[in-house]
């Protein structure tokens, strides 16, 4: 069976502060704690895994060990010095699988040492169980657009090949899935650091960044934005041309409207990344003045003032 991630079994990132692991445990701990889910297998053993990868991650050197080799870290009597001597051992000699027979010497005891093999002057050597290879994380910055349609991106990715020799760089192509966000992680199988002796590689896991755009902004799945508008557009009404994620689309501008109507375009917002469901966008009108320096804009001005006459404006504000 496959050992879960200490990191997944408390919901944070490698990269978590103490303070976001105390803060995660405690929030599962109240929720799986048998006191609260009486006669729950389910619950009970959620809490025993809970509990296992706090302890593990709130102790420095623990975490330290699982960071570096995995679960293989936590077992009783494991040395990290032997391990990281065998590591650059077999990194040395560059042979996958693994499958070779010691007759004597430290080497073979070292190996039985640290795996648990059983090595004798003279006699054979049981071969090292396989490693995976340690996860990686990395960072990626994207378009915002990309991130609404979803699009492909080039990222150089160095990987380590052994001690003294210059590590393998190489491009990797990544796809960015449609509605992604801010801070969504990206797993790339097997693209981590090489496992030993034969072991699987681990993964490497990408957080996007996302880029401003220049007019549109995110709120979950609704895109929001100001459309500026003439005032005539706003007193008689208009059809307007409005940039969507998919193409410009025709809009309604109902006469007599106000600077700062809010419409909504349904289905043109940002896609649910399982489910492709739309959100919307939504256009809040912006009055702007023609930017001309003709005397008769003040002129029309003095025949506004007749209309709005003894309204007040701002009677609904309040002194704070």
């Amino acid at each position: 069976m496959e050992e879960k991630d200490l990191y997944e079994v408390l919901g944070v990132a490698r990269g978590a502060s103490a303070e976001e692991v105390r803060k995660s445990y405690h929030r599962l701990a109240r929720r799986y704690h048998p006191d609260v889910n009486p006669n729950d297998k389910q619950a009970e053993e959620r809490f025993k895994e809970i509990s296992f990868a706090y302890d593990i991650l709130s102790d420095t050197q623990k975490r330290k060990l699982y960071d570096e080799f995995g679960a293989a870290g936590l077992a009783k009597g494991f040395d990290s010095d032997q391990a990281r001597a065998y590591r650059q051992w077999s990194e040395g000699t560059r042979r996958s699988p693994f499958s070779q027979t010691f007759v004597e010497g430290d080497l073979g005891d070292l190996f039985s040492e640290l795996f648990g093999g059983r090595a004798a002057r003279g006699g054979p050597f049981r071969a090292a169980r396989p490693m995976r290879g340690q996860d990686v994380e990395g960072e990626v910055t994207v378009e915002f657009m990309d991130a609404i349609r979803g699009g492909e991106v080039r990222v150089r990715v160095a990987r380590p090949r052994g001690p003294g020799l210059p590590d393998e760089e190489t491009t990797l192509k990544v796809r960015i899935p449609r509605g992604s966000d801010e801070g969504t992680r990206i797993r790339l199988a097997n693209q981590g650091t090489p496992g030993t002796p034969g072991g699987p590689p681990g993964d490497l896991y990408l957080t996007l960044h996302v880029r401003p755009h220049r007019y549109f902004r995110r709120e979950g799945r609704d895109l929001l934005m100001d459309l500026p508008v003439s005032l005539p557009e706003l007193v008689l009404g208009a059809s307007v041309e409005v940039p969507t994620p998919d193409g410009p689309v025709s809009m309604r501008i109902q006469p007599r409207s106000q600077s700062g109507t809010r419409l909504r375009l349904r289905g043109k917002g940002v896609p649910d990344r399982k489910t492709e469901a739309r959100g919307d966008l939504i256009v809040r009108l912006i009055a702007r003045l023609p930017e001309t320096d003709d005397p008769r804009l003040e002129t029309l001005a003095q025949e506004w003032v007749e209309l709005y006459g003894e309204i007040d404006l701002r009677k609904d504000l309040k002194q704070p």
